[in-house]
């Protein structure tokens, strides 16, 4: 059985509110770094689009930054932890959101 090569790429998710977003209630928004599994970056933003809409988060924008391999050749520092989840999302063919960063409209957003 040939199955297309399904690869983890790293997403950063800008979001908004929505109403059952499960964010802190004074937050704006957040940032979500998730690891997800496709066998290409369009197909691994659209599932972690498709699961963050299920799970009433609001998504405005993704940026991606690659696969492991591409990350560690632009030379990103990737720890143990961070492949584990990575070996994850592949293992689970999945999208892991490894962590949630909520945005507060205090100007302290960027410190």
């Amino acid at each position: 059985m040939n199955k297309r090569t399904q690869q983890v790429y790293t997403l950063l998710v800008e979001v908004g509110r929505s109403k059952d977003d499960g964010l802190p209630r004074d937050a704006t928004g957040a940032a979500l770094m998730c690891y997800a599994s496709g066998v290409d970056e369009a197909e691994a933003v659209r599932e972690t689009v498709a699961i963050l809409k299920q799970a009433d988060l609001s998504p405005l924008d993704v940026s991606g930054y690659g696969t492991l391999d591409e990350r560690l050749a632009e030379g990103h520092d990737i720890d143990d932890d961070e492949r584990a989840l990575m070996q994850r999302a592949l293992d689970e063919n999945s999208v892991i959101v490894a962590q949630m960063t909520p945005f507060f409209d205090d100007g302290d957003a960027t410190a």
